[in-house]
């Protein structure tokens, strides 16, 4: 890949996240509401204050905030923030930054992530693969007709059902949270094998929602590929069965595995958001679903930002990664 390509790879990435970023910040500026005077308005009717404290406290809130500075300097001050990670501060945790916010969440957010998403893959490529591969025994091709038939339940609906019945009627895993309660945090065993428990049922719901997807996807291109010239010259030449399914075959029918990988992280990221909140865990989900009952802008903002930054990061990656499987696309 030479330094042109990856230029232009990486203005476009630029490019995606500004597109994205000013639309963060100009779609919630048409609305009317204005997020620290219903913030301090639930404060005031909790009681303990006057209303010319309040006004006193919003000019101030405003003022921190650069509220009161026109709307293309707000704008510019915000860019700059972003560039440099500084999405404020929280109105709901103040004095605790969007930054520690999202920090403290995004742990438990990128483990149940990055272990739902690599065994979808995994499992649901697999699986594709070897339903298509016509020297594949029967029983392992019709371990793959389960999993097509969850494709279309939603990962919300998949976990009320698992906790439904795993967790409710048989009582064989909790029923939610990110570990039991009373249980202090530490690095031990018992602790580490409490929080595994208590994440199987979130991960279940996404694994089993998506990899009847990849499933599908990956039949379709085997079948497709099995008529190949290149397929059939490399059984013509007598290489062994084993060969030709992982040179020939698996090889070439996962280049729009990946491809689907990088158009599926932004929904993968939306659901992980639900299901954390359907299962009290302490992501980034659980994160956004307070910051937006508490008018918590910012957090919000923070959020979206972050969540958008990650994907384009991700999709960027999987762009270099890309023209190493295909060797025709390094130049382009």
């Amino acid at each position: 890949m030479n330094v042109k390509v990856i230029v232009k790879r990486l203005l476009f990435f630029v490019l995606v996240v500004w597109a994205a970023s000013t639309i963060v910040f100009f779609v919630p500026r048409l609305s009317t509401r204005n997020a620290i005077r219903e913030r301090f308005g639930e404060l005031a009717r909790s009681g303990g204050f006057s209303p010319g404290d309040i006004e006193k406290l919003i000019e101030s809130m405003n003022k921190s905030f650069g509220l009161d500075k026109p709307l293309l300097e707000q704008y510019w001050q915000y860019l700059n923030n972003i560039v440099h990670l500084d999405f404020g501060y929280s109105l709901s945790k103040y004095p605790s930054t969007v930054t520690e916010v999202i920090a403290q969440a995004l742990p438990w957010t990128i483990g149940l992530l990055l272990v739902t998403t690599v065994l979808s893959f995994v499992i649901g490529t697999l699986l594709g693969a070897v339903s298509a591969w016509p020297r594949a025994p029967g029983w392992l091709r019709g371990i793959a007709t389960p999993f097509i038939l969850l494709t279309g339940v939603p990962p919300v609906i998949m976990g009320i059902l698992l906790v439904f019945f795993i967790g409710f009627r048989l009582q064989w895993l909790p029923l939610g949270g990110a570990y039991s309660p009373g249980v202090v945090p530490t690095w031990s065993w018992p602790f580490f094998f409490d929080l595994m428990q208590h994440q199987v049922l979130p991960a279940l719901s996404l694994i089993l929602g998506s990899v009847g997807g990849w499933v599908l996807s990956m039949r379709g291109m085997g079948i497709t590929i099995q008529g190949e010239d290149y397929v059939n010259y490399a059984e013509h030449k007598g290489l062994s069965a084993g060969r030709i399914f992982r040179d020939y075959y698996l090889r070439n029918a996962l280049l729009p595995q990946v491809t689907g990988l990088a158009l599926a992280l932004g929904t993968v990221i939306t659901s992980a958001v639900v299901v954390e909140g359907l299962f009290g865990l302490p992501g980034i989900g659980t994160a956004l679903n307070l910051a937006i009952r508490a008018n918590d802008f910012p957090v919000i903002y923070g959020i979206v930002i972050f969540i958008t930054l990650a994907i384009a990061l991700l999709m960027l990656i999987l762009e270099f990664v890309y023209p190493l499987l295909d060797p025709r696309i390094r130049d382009s």
